[in-house]
C-alpha cells in the first residue's frame, strides 16, 4: 500500500507538472501607462462664440498642447502558434481642472477594444480609431501636434468623427513586402433607423526603408445611439494621401485630405513640412497647411507653425510652439486644439510652452 501510495502522489505531481508547464506557455502581461502634458497658451486674437468676433488677446494655462493627457491600460496574452489576446483601455485627462478631455467625454473615451492577432492580421473590436485618422496622423510633419498641426485642421473640420470610433470592427492584414492594409466598420444603428451613425473606413499603407506613403477614406452617416459632448458621428466623406522620406535625420512630409461635409462645406486641406533631429536631445519641426472650401473659394486659411522639443530625459521632456493662423471669408481655421480650435477673420499668431511627462 505504501508504494503504491507513493506511486499516486508521483504521478499526481507529474500531471500537475504538465498542467503547470501548458499554463506557462501561455505568456501574459499588463501594463500601465500614461502621458501628461500642460502649459501656457497666447493667442494674439480669440473667437467670441456668441458674436463670431474677436475677443481680444488671450494667456492662459493649457492641457495637453504637445501631446494628449492621457492614462491606460494595455495587455497581451500569447495563445501559442502566433495567436495573439490583445486589450487597450485608454482615457483622455486635463491636466488644468482634473476633467476628461481629449477624448469622447467617456470614462475610457479614447481608446477601449479587444483583439486577435496572428499571422493572418489583426481583427478588433470596440472603440478605435480609424484607418483614415491614422493616415492624417502618419503624414503630418509635426506629429499630429495638438497645438499648429494636421490635427488643427481635422477637429476644426469634423470634430471627433474618424477619431473615436463606437462599436467598430476593424481588421488590419499584416505587412506583406511593406504593404498592409486596413478595415473598419462602425455599426452604429438606432430604433427605427439602421444606418444611423454607420461609418466605414479603409486604408492602405507602404513603409519600407525611408519611404512611406499612405491613403484612405472614410465615409459616416449621422445619428446613432453614440451621444458624447464631443460630437463623433458627424456626416461626412474623408479622402486622404500621403507621403515621407527620411534623410538620415531629415524627415519630410506631404499629404492631401478633403472633407466633405453634408449640407456644408467641402475643404480640401494641403499639407508638408520638415523634422529634423538636429541632437540626439532636440528636435525641430515644421509645417504649412493650406485649406480652401470647394464650393467657395473666398473661404480659404492658412496654417503654419514651428516647434522645438528638448529632451530632459527618456520621459520628459520641454517644448516651444508659435503658430501663425490667417483667414478669409467664413473659414475659422484655429491655433489649438486645447483653448483656441477655431479662429476669427485676420491672422492671429499663438505661443504655446509646456512640459510633457511619459509614465
Amino acid at each position: 500500500m505504501f508504494k503504491q501510495g507513493v506511486f499516486v502522489s508521483k504521478f499526481f505531481v507529474g500531471v500537475a507538472g504538465l498542467l503547470f508547464a501548458g499554463m506557462a506557455l501561455a505568456q501574459s502581461s499588463v501594463t500601465l501607462y500614461g502621458l501628461v502634458d500642460g502649459g501656457l497658451l497666447y493667442t494674439s486674437k480669440t473667437l467670441d462664440p456668441s458674436t463670431g468676433q474677436n475677443a481680444g488677446k488671450q494667456f492662459s494655462t493649457i492641457d495637453s498642447g504637445l501631446s494628449p493627457s492621457q492614462f491606460g491600460l494595455t495587455g497581451t496574452e500569447d495563445l501559442g502558434d502566433g495567436l495573439k489576446v490583445k486589450f487597450k483601455l485608454e482615457s483622455g485627462f486635463s491636466v488644468a481642472n482634473g476633467r476628461f478631455n481629449d477624448s469622447n467625454g467617456n470614462q475610457f473615451g479614447r481608446q477601449a477594444w479587444v483583439a486577435l492577432d496572428s499571422k493572418f492580421g489583426e481583427v478588433k473590436a470596440g472603440l478605435q480609431f480609424s484607418p483614415f485618422f491614422l493616415a492624417v496622423y502618419n503624414s503630418d510633419p509635426r506629429e499630429a501636434s495638438l497645438f499648429g498641426s494636421g490635427a488643427v485642421n481635422y477637429l476644426d473640420n469634423v470634430l471627433g468623427t474618424g477619431l473615436f470610433n463606437a462599436n467598430a470592427v476593424s481588421y488590419a492584414s499584416p505587412v506583406i513586402a511593406g504593404f498592409q492594409g486596413s478595415l473598419m466598420v462602425a455599426l452604429g444603428g438606432e430604433a427605427g433607423n439602421f444606418q444611423a451613425g454607420r461609418q466605414y473606413s479603409a486604408g492602405l499603407k507602404y513603409d519600407n526603408g525611408g519611404l512611406m506613403v499612405t491613403a484612405a477614406i472614410f465615409d459616416g452617416n449621422s445619428g446613432g445611439t453614440v451621444q458624447t459632448p464631443v460630437p463623433t458621428t458627424l456626416q461626412f466623406e474623408g479622402r486622404t494621401l500621403g507621403a515621407s522620406y527620411r534623410f538620415g535625420k531629415l524627415t519630410a512630409k506631404a499629404s492631401f485630405t478633403n472633407y466633405k461635409v453634408a449640407g456644408s462645406f467641402n475643404n480640401n486641406v494641403y499639407g508638408g513640412g520638415l523634422d529634423y533631429l538636429a541632437l540626439p536631445a532636440l528636435d525641430i519641426n515644421g509645417g504649412v497647411w493650406v485649406t480652401s472650401d470647394r464650393n467657395d473659394t473666398a473661404n480659404h486659411s492658412l496654417l503654419a507653425a514651428l516647434g522645438t522639443q528638448y529632451s530632459l530625459s527618456k520621459a520628459t521632456l520641454l517644448y516651444a510652439q508659435l503658430a501663425v493662423a490667417n483667414n478669409h471669408g467664413a473659414m475659422n481655421t484655429g491655433l489649438s486644439i486645447n483653448g483656441a480650435l477655431y479662429g476669427v477673420q485676420g491672422t492671429t499668431t499663438g505661443v504655446d510652452l509646456g512640459i510633457r511627462h511619459l509614465f
